[in-house]
């Protein structure tokens, strides 16, 4: 909330009430699909669903009611599950939707106010500066210097100058402020807009699948194949032994229930969810899904000077007119000269100041000059920000015919224009040499005289008389230092990318110890460079300085073409190219334009770059943990395939070990484990010292499936040898699969232990910090107690009770059968880096 100074009170709370009640929100309603008939739609059509449903169907038609109703039963708690975790899912992005829709500023009761848009209402006093998207269609009441870009509605590029006192005097929702600032008074909003009544036509756009995504379907779609390959010929292998039909097609479902890794999607979905609504309460908005993905790939990360690692909070420290040729400190008496370059600098900026500059500027004229002359000129005339560097002139005239043309810009900008002699020239030089090398931001101010209304098309055309410099500081933000270390501890490379002159950036650099402060490359010179020489320079190269828009686009696209993981912040305007190409763009939830917000796919909402570590470390954190998920989901479903199959296959005595009953207690036990327990585990210690993981790596290549391929392989073993002791003992099949059964529990509630971390032991592991692994865990060993101990629940499971004996030997071979992973953790510790 902040005071106004256009004079303009706004509607009054009362009056917002009812327009509201009136007109309605400024949103534009389009057909919406209903989330609950889509999700049931969803879960019935999964490949298990409809195997559960097969398999019930045949246990009615077989007259085992008891088993039909368990099976119908499991059809119900796993939707119900499913649901759950969509439902988190859902809700976690819908709550992401909601925080990261655009807000704008409106004056009301006198006091201009930051709302979100669909809040807007009409009558209400808009105001939008460069970079703002334009939230409904409104009529121009003040404006200065404004511009929009209305290509969305026209087609056309060029920015349209608009005024109160022009015939083009509309803004338009969805247009973007190319420049300036305007207060408009809202006359339509949502559908009733321009854009809401092409939009109200449109369907919604489908949200493409990101790559990771696309490789999971890919895999479970493989998986569905397999399972189905493997049901016709194990099918085929009962029926021809037996000649019973359904007794074989439910032989043949208990594998093909064993083969699918439904909880795939399911874990993949909630981790992405859930990841990227833990880093909005961390102060990051995660726009897209695939950003949360590339995260933890990040290899470089371009940053601004302005905001990002300075405090943006510039102060006009100290003064140079050439008149006198000497350096003043603001806060000493000034001189006649230094007042007079105090005023003409106040006179180039915004009469209604918005830039923290300018506004430093009026404040150290309203400290410093007498005479406020403010009241009585008028601005009459007015050249843009533009040039390179750029450069702005504002004419103003009083009653009388006074007249006063002021300049300021680049200090290259207004020497280029300007009436000097070399002697004179030399002496602005050194003095801009010396005010940069101290981290000063240096601005140039001139003046010029002209008569007649017929002004100059371009205002370079103006002789400007040099009237002195202008140097401001932005102190460096307090944290920054850290930040940068905690980048290069992770193995990211940091560029810095300004408008700002080398020595000021320089010397900014230097102070927070930022690596490759004392080589940097100008514009201007990067755009002459062949693309060849521009991906060397590109790599060698950390300070990049006076860059235009193409030149940080093509340092952008140099670095993607040197295979590098791109992260670039960004917050104006002309940002918004380079933030779109980059593979993680960040904008500044705070200074940052809508245009820079729209750009980029992550938002730091608090505009502080320490929240790109936290958010770096989320994304590993995350990747991590889906991995770990993923593989204990693939080592746990190997056993159960094979123990199902290979009896059958071999002939063994017990060919059908576990029926679909046995096969969805265990489904319940692995669900809850890989997409609660995995999701909430904290990050490893050693995560941020890594190098960053190549953004080619995916969890289904033989490098990152072999270790879970080998688990499974040696849990199928201790259950394989299981089986046939018993078998060797003379137990009865019920002994048999009891114990098997229990191996295999085991080795679930172990494998759960054990895969926290690939490289930690699991005496470090048990100390992180996460509730669910022992709550999960619990659950598990309760119910597995009382499948084991309670005479109706060991009959319906076709268990028996078993001895000590039997039951320690299960455990063990279970608990052996995944606990040699804890030796290969010792060999990676020990001989091998992390």
């Amino acid at each position: 909330m902040s005071l106004n100074k256009f004079k303009i009170k706004g509607l009054t709370d009362a009056q917002v009430i009812e327009a509201r009640e009136k007109y309605g929100q400024n949103k534009v309603f389009y057909k919406k699909t209903n989330q609950f008939l889509k999700g049931l739609f969803i879960i019935v059509t999964e490949p298990m669903t409809i195997l559960l449903f097969v398999a019930s169907t045949i246990y009615f038609v077989s007259g085992k009611t008891s088993d039909g109703i368990f099976l119908a039963s499991a059809i119900i708690l796993i939707a119900v599950i499913s649901s759950y975790q969509k439902a988190r899912s859902r809700n976690a992005l819908d709550k992401l939707k909601d925080f990261t829709k655009p807000k704008c500023k409106v004056i009301r009761n006198g006091v201009v106010i930051k709302i979100k848009t669909e809040k807007l209402v009409l009558g209400d006093s808009l105001l939008v500066e460069e970079g703002d998207a334009i939230a409904a269609d409104g009529i121009i009441v003040h404006s200065n210097d404004f511009s929009v870009n209305e290509s969305i509605l026209t087609g056309e590029s060029m920015a349209v100058t608009k005024d109160k006192s022009k015939k083009e005097n509309t803004i338009f929702q969805g247009t973007m402020v190319a420049s300036g600032l305007a207060i408009a008074t809202i006359s339509a909003i949502g559908c009733a807009t321009s854009l809401g009544k092409i939009g109200a036509s449109l369907q919604e756009i489908k949200e493409e699948k990101t790559p990771l995504e696309l490789q999971i379907n890919n895999f479970v779609k493989k998986m569905t194949i397999a399972g189905a390959l493997v049901f016709f010929i194990v099918w085929a292998i009962n029926y021809f032994n037996s000649r019973l039909l359904f007794d074989s097609l439910l032989k043949a479902l208990t594998l093909a229930m064993s083969v699918l890794p439904e909880e795939i999607p399911i874990a993949f979905a909630t981790f992405m969810a859930l990841g990227a609504w833990r880093m909005m309460e961390n102060g990051i908005i995660v726009k897209q899904m695939k950003t949360v993905e590339t995260l933890g790939s990040a290899t470089v990360i371009c940053v601004d000077k302005t905001g990002t690692i300075t405090e943006n909070k510039m102060s006009l420290a100290k003064i140079f007119t050439l008149k006198s040729q000497k350096t003043t400190h603001i806060g000493n008496d000034l001189s006649a000269d230094e007042k007079q370059l105090i005023s003409i600098s106040m006179w180039a900026s915004e009469p209604v100041p918005f830039d923290p500059m300018e506004i430093a500027l009026h404040d150290v004229y309203a400290t410093e000059i007498e005479k406020d002359q403010r009241s009585q000129f008028k601005m009459v005339h007015e050249y843009p920000l533009s040039g390179k560097p750029p450069m702005m002139t504002h004419i103003f005239e009083n009653k009388a015919g006074e007249r006063i043309i002021a300049a300021k810009g680049g200090s290259e900008a207004i020497l280029a224009i300007s009436n000097i002699s070399a002697k004179e020239k030399a002496a602005i030089e050194a003095a801009i040499q010396s005010l940069s090398t101290e981290g000063y931001r240096i601005l140039a101010v001139g003046k010029a005289l002209f008569k007649g209304d017929n002004f100059p098309e371009k205002q370079q055309e103006f002789l400007f008389e040099f009237i002195g410099l202008l140097a401001f500081y932005d102190p460096p933000k307090k944290n920054i230092k850290s930040v940068l270390q905690e980048f290069y501890k992770a193995g990211i490379k940091v560029k810095i990318i300004t408008g700002d002159n080398a020595e000021t950036t320089a010397s900014i650099a230097k102070q927070i110890r930022f690596i490759g402060y004392e080589k940097c490359i100008s514009g201007d010179a990067l755009l002459q460079l062949s693309d060849e020489e521009l991906q060397k320079q590109v790599g060698e190269i950390h300070l990049f300085t006076r860059m235009y828009p193409e030149a940080k686009l093509k340092i952008i696209n140099a670095l993607k073409a040197n295979q590098e993981i791109v992260a670039m912040t960004g917050d104006g305007v002309n940002d918004g190219p380079a933030l779109k190409a980059a593979h993680i763009g960040i904008a500044m939830g705070k200074k940052g334009t809508e245009i820079a917000k729209q750009a980029a796919s992550l938002i730091l909402i608090n505009d502080d770059l320490a929240k790109m570590v936290a958010a770096v470390a989320a994304g590993r954190k995350i990747y991590a943990n889906l991995k770990k998920a993923i593989q204990f989901i693939i080592s746990i479903h190997i056993p159960i395939i094979f123990t199902v199959f290979i009896p059958l296959a071999l002939g063994w005595i017990y060919p059908n070990i576990f029926s679909p009953i046995h096969i969805i207690f265990l489904e319940l036990i692995m669900g809850p484990t890989c997409s609660i327990v995995y999701e909430n585990e904290p990050i490893e210690k050693n995560a941020m010292s890594l190098k960053p993981r190549p953004f080619t790596n995916t969890f289904f290549s033989w490098k990152e499936l072999s270790t879970s391929i080998i688990q499974g392989i040696v849990i199928t073993i201790g259950t394989l040898f299981i089986y046939q002791f018993s078998v060797y003992q003379g137990f009865n099949e019920q002994v048999t699969r009891t114990m098997v059964f229990l191996v295999l529990v085991t080795a679930n509630i172990f494998l759960t232990l054990i895969n926290r971390s690939f490289y930690y032991s699991i005496f470090t592991t048990l100390q992180y910090k996460n509730n669910l692994v022992f709550l999960i865990t619990g659950i598990t060993i309760f119910i597995t107690a009382l499948l084991l101990t309670v005479q109706p629940l060991l009959d319906f499971c076709l268990f028996t009770k078993l001895n000590l004996q039997q039951v320690g030997l299960a455990i063990g071979a279970g608990i052996v059968s995944v606990l040699w992973y804890e030796l290969v953790k010792i060999w990676k510790r020990n001989f091998k880096r992390a």
